[in-house]
């Protein structure tokens, strides 16, 4: 390493976070710690009403078909009356729907209250994500999309072993809790997030808004599109959906195995967090992506295999420790292609969309293969698609310009 770049590394050290992304921080934990007492449980409570283990999927998937077609109005949205209405109103959403599956009498009861909160989430995760791309400073894109993350990841940890512990309350109360926790987040982002200086960021444009169009003529942006098909199928849809069905039928104790392994995928994302970021800023966005995802498969592949509670526990930390290497890096390519001064809602909405098509064919077509074939065949297959990913990055470009130097951050 140069002592050109040596400082320029210290230089971008002594950058810090601007606030308005620790309040997206702290929001992020309090969403996290909520949705981790939901995830173990969520399948199962729709098998209680006899159904299939597909149908018991689709209660996962049809939350992120809504997200899937909503994510385009998303952007528009946000263009429209801004990143902090937005955020808060799906938030809201959200926290109603949830509070609201406490209640279910049927099956389909839970699967339209799905549905909707899938409307909300997929606006506060698409202004929430544009506000962090032109907030971050350029020289630490990568640090603050591994602290977003890390804080998200922290709250998967913590409520899943929550969630264990409160199973024997049943599986309607972690529902309302998790409605509590999302009330609560949005007035931590009303309260501490300002309307002015985010008002300030919607609106200072010294460019004209990328269009998918510019966008999918970069090779960067076309593999984070099947970059995030990936993650969306591996890990916001088959871990949620069909690993707490593999738990019940392999072990006594399934509902609590399921809980402790999905904060394991947790554990293994966080440590890898606290490096991956950093890394992504120094030696750039597409080594840390291509071994992310080439382990996160990998790991995944194996869960199948497990035959035992502590192995499944042990393949669960290195999935989540892959997932940790590549999410900061793919967050922080889409901040490099879009720039600070440029509108890029639709660019990271069909990102966004890309995510949630994977998480909706996911469980659906796993869950019909451990229904045919078992559970190694499904995971097998799961796995295979993050490693088809790590293919396709390979012919994406770097997207982290090594030569620039370090600006001040502007004050507010």
């Amino acid at each position: 390493m140069t002592r050109e770049n040596t400082g320029t590394d210290r230089q971008a050290a002594a950058i810090r976070i601007p606030q308005e992304i620790w309040v997206l921080v702290c929001a992020a934990f309090i969403i996290a710690v909520g949705f981790g007492l939901i995830a173990p449980i969520l399948p199962q409570f729709a098998r209680s009403f006899g159904v299939s283990m597909a149908a018991a999927g689709m209660v996962v998937s049809v939350f992120a078909a809504s997200r899937l077609f909503f994510a385009p109005v998303s952007g528009r949205l946000v263009d429209l009356i801004g990143s902090r209405r937005v955020y808060l109103t799906g938030l809201l959403t959200v926290a109603v729907t949830t509070g609201l599956i406490a209640f279910a009498r049927e099956y389909w009861h839970i699967v339209a209250l799905r549905a909707l909160g899938g409307i909300g989430s997929t606006m506060f995760t698409v202004s929430a994500m544009g506000l962090i791309v032109r907030i971050s400073p350029p020289e630490i894109r990568g640090r603050a999309s591994s602290v977003y993350a890390t804080a998200f990841l922290t709250g998967s940890i913590v409520g899943p072993v929550i969630g264990a512990g409160l199973s024997v309350l049943g599986m309607r109360t972690p529902f309302l809790i998790y409605g509590a926790a999302l009330f609560l987040a949005s007035f931590i982002v009303w309260w501490k997030l300002s309307a002015a200086k985010v008002h300030g960021y919607d609106h200072d444009t010294s460019a004209p808004p990328m269009r998918f169009s510019e966008a999918i003529r970069d090779s960067a942006y076309r593999s984070a599109l099947i970059g995030g098909f990936a993650n969306g199928w591996a890990n916001l849809g088959v871990r949620i959906a069909l690993l707490p069905l593999f738990a019940a039928a392999a072990f006594h104790t399934g509902g609590a195995v399921a809980g402790i392994a999905l904060a394991a995928f947790a554990v293994g994302n966080a440590c890898a967090l606290q490096v991956s970021g950093r890394f992504a800023d120094r030696i750039g966005r597409k080594p840390l992506i291509v071994t992310g995802l080439v382990v996160n498969g990998l790991f995944t592949a194996a869960i199948g295999l497990t035959s035992l509670p502590w192995t499944l526990l042990a393949v669960s930390v290195g999935a989540g420790a892959g997932a940790g290497l590549f999410l900061p890096s793919q967050q922080a390519t889409l901040a490099d292609i879009i720039g600070n001064h440029r509108s890029g809602g639709r660019v990271l909405a069909n990102f966004q969309m890309a995510q949630d098509l994977g998480a909706i064919a996911g469980p659906v077509i796993v869950g019909a293969l451990a229904d045919a074939f078992g559970y190694r065949a499904a995971f097998a297959a799961c796995g295979a698609v993050s490693l088809l990913a790590a293919c396709a990055w390979l012919l994406g470009r770097e997207t982290l310009d090594t030569r620039r130097t370090v600006t001040p951050v502007p004050t507010r």
